[in-house]
């Protein structure tokens, strides 16, 4: 008999669906089908993780890295905060107010 992951607690949940959700996006982009993957789909996985991280950041004295940096190019951090930017209005300015506010 399987146990739900809801059964497992938050925390076990988000580690499944986050190991889940990593190994898809992997196959994705070993394929070359990253551009088959629904804008959809990624926008919901992408809005409820900046939701969580910026929550988690929020609670925490000193916030987690939000990325691996040895799995991340510059550039495609670049590419995400960039159109991030785009989506919500904010521009460079905006941006360099919120970078110097202290921890």
């Amino acid at each position: 008999m399987t146990v739900p992951t809801t059964a497992l607690g938050p925390q076990a949940e988000f580690a499944s669906a986050a190991g889940a959700f990593a190994e898809a996006a992997q196959r994705a982009l070993a394929s070359g089908a990253a551009s088959q993957i629904a804008s959809a789909d990624l926008e919901h996985a992408l809005t409820a993780a900046v939701k969580l991280y910026a929550a988690k950041a929020a609670a925490e004295a000193t916030p987690p890295p939000p990325v691996s940096a040895d799995k991340i190019t510059p550039t495609e951090v670049v590419v995400v905060v960039s159109e991030m930017m785009r989506a919500v209005d904010l521009n460079l300015f905006d941006l360099s107010m919120w970078y110097r506010r202290a921890r």
